[in-house]
């Protein structure tokens, strides 16, 4: 009789015999693609033993879908190696919504290739090869892949840290076991293998036709711009196909609402080649949605206690030496250059020179909480491949504020910033929210990067904690997110069709005011002097990205009060432009951005016109409407409402105005 085992299975207790896989616990139910053996992510055909905790693990849940991606990634991989042999492997991990491949190929893919590619993919699928583990030491693992420079390259790296390998590179780190996986066909023969750590999805069938290859670029090994360039391919998979369908129609939506096209069709914004990349200009329509939010969030922050600040975009490099910077951020800020005699650089964030202005007069405990506040327009040397429209930019405007306060009024001052940053999300028509807290990163040489004691760094994740907790927002942990002085917080925010963005961000930081920093002081109740903390918020974390999210979000047709024109005056014949102009001025006087559409086209084209340029008020006069002084109105929807008098013409419109109305 077989030896017996005890497991948990999903909390309940079974006895089973020895050699029972998680396959035979959960092997009638298809949507299981991987088991979760005591936390930790196994094959189905991995052996149970006593005492083991096991859960299914099925695409509904992330860790199963990433499981999905990188076993699709595998597939694409030895598509690629059946039609490209030379082909040499990098590393092809899950992304968000996907996956990648890297490879080194004498040739860039074409598209043609890559519907190809596409093609083979469904036939590896569809011979339902299994992916089975199999455990190598490392020297015939370098024997066996030494026709893969990569790979073996990757081996290498296994002693080293885990800063050393590439995400989803297939080799674990710390001096883990290696292991490759073989796509094995039915009559057991191996048809393709990689150096990879799994765990995979247990057949290829598994994948259906619900994955899809999206587009190829270039890519360097392992990000260095000094290592060779590779062809990257990505493509993405689902659990259905209904479900790749949906995403499918999302990118779609997506892409109509990409603000790179609506600025260019819209005349908001532009990036000329001449300026330089990631160094938007705004035109003058995207200049009047640039004003009004600032105008708006300059009066919201005076009224939430804010000083209103300014400091120049260049100082001398030793700045950013005391603020620790350079130190940890110098990667992120442009070379020096010389004025003087001295070097100086480019700002790459606001704080030092806040901290500046505070160290400027001694300060006392009746001061505090002590808040600043400017639009400080930065620079931060990102590399030209992440450069995005305005969503990621070299060059931007912070809505950046700091706030003094004595350890006791830290909490009370952050629950203050978090309120204030979801009201003004909330004005501007995004509701969707969940909070990321940003933590240090305990592991061996990455908590080198961090700055600050252990206590600090407990205290100050707990403060934030606290108040994200009682905020009743879902709140994600970020390990190692953090900025290298403190934790933070960030506000997530979805837009109209589901995406998230980083939005607002506060930030816990005992690091730069303390005596080896900026050696910043308050007198205390009983005369001592001593150490603030400085709370760091950016509301929008630049206006140039949150212009570029509010384009997408509302698909160009913003609300009446950001709308750069508010009302467009369209004349049904030539005859009638006197009078139209008239009714503008007049709903000009009353505060209302108007424009008069002069040109020789005829009138439907000029509708037309009016319709692509997403106005919320087009306002038509023919005849009838000059002879009853009023106008017709036409609305986004294509609806009208005809023979509206002058003067409640104007009054709806300042309403919606004054209401923040979409219409």
């Amino acid at each position: 009789m077989p030896a017996q085992l005890t497991v948990n299975v999903a909390g309940s207790e079974r006895t089973v015999d020895a050699g029972t896989t998680a396959a035979d616990l959960f092997g009638d139910d298809r949507a299981v693609l991987v088991a979760r053996v005591n936390g930790e992510l196994r094959d189905l055909a991995h052996v149970l033993a006593d005492a083991d905790v096991v859960e299914p693990v099925t695409a509904q849940e992330q860790d199963g879908l990433d499981v999905l991606r990188h076993s699709a990634a595998h597939v694409l991989a030895q598509a690629v190696q059946q039609a490209h042999p030379d082909a040499r492997l990098g590393i092809g991990p899950p992304i968000r919504d996907g996956f990648y491949y890297d490879f080194d190929v004498a040739e860039p893919f074409t598209p043609e290739d890559l519907k190809a590619l596409e093609k083979a993919m469904q036939r590896i699928i569809n011979e339902g090869q299994t992916f089975v583990r199999r455990e190598i030491e490392d020297e015939a693992a370098l024997a066996e892949l030494k026709d893969e420079p990569y790979k073996c390259e990757l081996i290498g790296l296994k002693g080293g840290s885990a800063e050393d390998a590439a995400e989803g590179a297939g080799v674990e780190v710390g001096g883990a076991q290696l292991t490759i996986y073989d796509n094995v066909r039915r009559d057991g023969s191996v048809a393709w293998g990689d150096l990879c750590r799994g765990p995979h999805v247990p057949s290829t069938k598994v994948l259906g036709n619900a994955y899809k290859i999206m587009r190829s670029a270039a890519a360097y090994w392992r990000g260095s711009e000094k290592n060779p360039q590779l062809q990257r391919i990505y493509g993405t998979a689902w659990p259905s196909k209904d479900e790749l369908k949906a995403y499918l129609d999302r990118l779609a939506e997506a892409e109509r609402r990409d603000h790179r096209k609506l600025g260019r069709e819209l005349d908001l914004f532009s990036f000329p080649d001449e300026i330089g990349s990631g160094l938007p200009v705004f035109h003058p329509r995207g200049g009047v949605i640039k004003r009004v939010m600032e105008d708006y969030v300059r009066q919201r922050h005076i009224e939430e206690g804010f000083q209103y600040v300014g400091t120049p975009h260049i100082a001398k490099e030793g700045l950013f030496h005391t603020s620790g910077h350079l130190p940890y951020y110098g990667e992120g800020m442009f070379d020096p250059f010389d004025v003087d005699g001295m070097d100086y650089r480019l700002k790459a964030m606001n704080c030092p020179m806040h901290n500046l202005i505070y160290r400027s007069r001694q300060r006392s405990y009746r001061d505090l909480p002590l808040r600043y506040f400017e639009f400080g327009h930065v620079y931060r040397h990102e590399k030209s491949g992440v450069i995005h429209g305005l969503t990621r930019v070299r060059g931007f405007a912070q809505d950046d504020s700091h706030s003094y306060v004595t350890k006791e009024q830290a909490p009370a001052e952050i629950k203050h910033l978090l309120d204030f940053v979801l009201g003004l999300l909330r004005d501007f028509g995004l509701d969707d929210f969940y909070l990321e807290l940003s933590t240090r990163d305990e592991s061996g040489d990455k908590k080198d990067k961090f700055i600050g004691s252990d206590e600090d760094w407990a205290e100050a994740t707990k403060v934030l904690e606290d108040v994200c907790v009682a905020s009743g927002l879902e709140l994600v942990a970020d390990p190692g997110g953090a900025a290298y002085y403190g934790p933070k917080v960030s506000v997530q925010a979805r837009d109209a069709i589901g995406r998230t963005w980083q939005m607002s961000t506060i930030q816990y930081d005992f690091n730069q005011p303390s005596a080896d920093r900026f050696n910043l002081e308050y007198q205390a109740a009983d005369g001592s002097r001593q150490q603030p903390v400085m709370i760091h918020s950016a509301k929008f974390g630049s206006i140039e990205r949150f212009i570029g999210v509010l384009v997408e979000h509302y698909a160009g047709a913003f609300p009446v009060w950001l709308s750069p024109v508010q009302a467009l005056g369209v004349p049904v014949a030539e005859d009638f432009e006197p009078y139209l102009q008239g009714v503008l001025d007049q709903f000009a006087a009353a505060g209302v951005r108007v424009e008069m559409d002069s040109t020789d086209d005829r009138f439907p084209k000029k509708i037309r016109n009016a319709s692509r340029s997403k106005v919320p008020f087009t306002l038509i006069a023919g005849a009838e409407d000059m002879e009853a002084g009023a106008v017709s109105f036409r609305y986004r929807d294509g609806s009208q409402e005809n023979g509206v008098p002058v003067a409640e013409a104007i009054a709806k419109i300042v309403e919606a105005i004054e209401t923040r109305a979409q219409v």
